[in-house]
């Protein structure tokens, strides 16, 4: 539901009038939409954005909620293994402390920072983003939040942290006894959290809030 701009009244027109496609780089008159409905580029068929209902609460929410899961997800057991009667007990911040120990301590490092320092700041940056947008009050802090977030989401890898201790559970199950523990639940919920959070805050509003375009995305 896209027009592009006509090259000939594009000088005419505010920069605020216009979206470019993030895909084939296509210049655009920006459409006005409601809720629930999905701006798409005419040329490449992009998804530019969708305008969703209570943004800021919603995802304020799964904020709060990703914070309430990442002591218990990074902290608690993920498995327990019980081999020739020894048990052990294994969770992330454990298996930091492991390859530090072991004489690899740049391992350790970039374990720590993409599965655990990283992903907390990400949260951070985006409770802080949101509380600016939802108290109206630094919203000028709110947008160097948001560009530093932005900056961090290649840095943040959840899912290839919880792929290698699904990988490492395969090897183990045969060798000794394995159990699951709550923190691989908590894991897992942390990260699903997250990507209904990526979902939920539609960047385009974000901005347009940060801004001062879109009052009722406080709502």
């Amino acid at each position: 539901m896209s027009d592009s701009a006509d090259p000939q009244t594009m000088p005419e027109l505010p920069i605020e009038a216009l979206i470019a496609c993030h895909e084939c780089d296509l210049l655009m008159r920006k459409p006005d939409c409601t809720e629930g409905e999905r701006v798409e580029c005419p040329r490449c068929g992009y998804e530019l954005y969708t305008y969703r209902h209570q943004v800021v609460r919603r995802s304020l929410a799964l904020v709060i909620a990703a914070l309430l899961l990442y002591v218990p997800a990074n902290f608690l057991p993920i498995m327990r293994l019980n081999l020739l009667g020894q048990t052990t007990e294994d969770t992330l911040w454990s298996g930091v402390l492991g390859l530090y120990d072991s004489g690899m301590q740049g391992v350790a490092v970039v374990v720590f920072l993409c599965s655990m320092a990283v992903p907390l700041l990400k949260l951070l940056c985006q409770l802080a983003v949101l509380l600016s947008i939802r108290l109206d009050f630094g919203r000028g802090y709110g947008l160097l939040l948001y560009r530093i977030y932005h900056h961090l989401r290649d840095w943040g890898m959840l899912e290839v942290y919880l792929m290698g201790i699904l990988v490492a559970m395969v090897k183990l199950a045969d060798l000794a006894d394995l159990s699951l523990g709550l923190g691989l639940l908590c894991f897992i919920a942390l990260l699903l959290t997250q990507v209904w959070l990526e979902v939920t805050m539609s960047p385009h509003q974000i901005w347009q809030a940060l801004s001062g375009e879109d009052e009722h995305a406080r709502d």
